[in-house]
C-alpha cells in the first residue's frame, strides 16, 4: 500500500519521539543506582577490551598480521568496534523479540498508538552499553595517533563517515534479524552470528581470511562497507577483491540500501505476525 511521503514523515517523527522518551524513561531508572550503573558500564567496558588485549598478545609473536601492522589492526577494531557499539546501544534489545513472539507479549505493543519497532528498540534500553562505545573510541583515538597514513581532508572525513554508515549497516542487520524472528520465533543466536560475530570479522585484516569470505561480506551481507572497504582507501592498501578504489566511497549508498531493506523485512515480518494463539 502507497503511504504518502508527508504520512511517512510523520509516522517517522513519532517514531523517534516515543523512541526517545522510552529511552529517557529507562535511564532515568538506570541512574537511580548510580553505582550499579557505573560497575555495569565499566564491566562491558573490560569485558570488550579483552578483545583488543587478545591482539595485542597476537603482536607479542609476529610483526605483523596479514600484512598488517599493529596500528592498522588497531584502526580496524577501533573503527568496527565504535560503529557496532553506537548500533549495539541504540538498538541492542532487538534480540528480545523472538521471546515477545513466543510469549505472545508483543501483542500488547501493537494495541499502543506508538510505532512497534520504536517500543522493541527502546525496549530495556542499557545505557551500561555506552563502555563498549567508550572502549572502542578509545583504540580508534590510539590508532589514529601512531598509525602511519598520508593524511587529507577526504580521508579524515572517510573516519566519522565509516563510523556513522557503519553504526546504521549495523542497525539494519539488528532490524532485519529481529524481522526474521517473526517467523523463527528463537533465531537470536542466528541474529548475533551477523551482529556479534560480523563485528569480530571486521577487527581483523581481510588479508587473514579466504577470498570466498571476503566476497560474502562484501556482496551478500555488506559488512565489508562497515570499515573494511573504506579503511583500505584511507590506510593506502589495494583491495584483495581487485574492486576499484571507488567503491571506498559506497558506505553511505550501502547503509541506506540495508535500512530501505531491513524497514521493508520489518513491514513483512510484522504483517506475518498471528500472536500466539493463547
Amino acid at each position: 500500500m502507497w503511504i504518502p511521503r508527508a504520512s511517512r514523515a510523520a509516522v517517522l517523527r513519532d517514531g523517534l519521539r516515543a523512541y526517545g522518551l522510552i529511552v529517557a524513561m529507562w535511564m532515568r531508572s538506570t541512574m537511580t543506582y548510580r553505582a550499579s550503573f557505573a560497575m555495569t558500564a565499566l564491566g562491558n567496558f573490560a569485558v570488550t577490551l579483552f578483545d583488543f588485549v587478545a591482539i595485542l598478545v597476537m603482536f607479542t609473536h609476529v610483526d605483523a598480521l596479514g600484512g598488517y601492522s599493529l596500528p592498522e589492526v588497531a584502526f580496524l577494531y577501533g573503527t568496527s568496534a565504535t560503529a557496532f557499539g553506537l548500533a549495539d546501544l541504540l538498538l541492542g534489545s532487538m534480540d528480545r523479540l523472538g521471546r515477545r513472539v513466543r510469549d505472545g507479549t508483543l501483542d500488547t505493543l501493537l494495541v499502543r498508538p506508538v510505532p512497534v519497532l520504536a517500543q522493541v528498540a527502546a525496549d530495556r534500553f542499557a545505557l551500561r552499553r555506552v563502555g563498549r562505545v567508550v572502549q572502542g573510541l578509545l583504540v580508534l583515538g590510539y590508532a589514529l595517533l601512531v598509525v602511519d597514513i598520508d593524511w587529507t581532508p577526504v580521508r579524515v572525513l572517510m573516519v566519522p563517515m565509516m563510523v556513522v554508515c557503519g553504526a546504521a549497516i549495523f542497525a539494519s542487520v539488528f532490524v532485519a534479524g529481529a524481522a526474521f524472528q517473526f517467523w523463527a520465533q528463537d533465531a537470536a543466536e542466528v541474529q548475533s552470528s551477523f551482529t556479534y560475530g560480523g563485528t569480530t570479522l571486521l577487527q581483523y585484516p581481510p588479508t587473514v581470511f579466504a577470498k570466498d569470505l571476503v566476497r560474502g561480506v562484501t556482496f551478500l551481507v555488506p559488512l565489508a562497507f562497515v570499515n573494511w572497504i573504506p579503511a583500505l582507501y584511507v590506510l593506502g592498501r589495494e583491495n584483495p577483491l581487485g574492486l576499484p578504489a571507488a567503491v571506498a566511497f559506497l558506505p553511505p549508498v550501502v547503509a541506506c540500501g540495508c535500512c530501505a531493506l531491513a524497514m521493508a523485512a520489518w513491514r513483512a515480518g510484522l504483517r506475518a505476525y498471528r500472536s500466539t494463539g493463547s
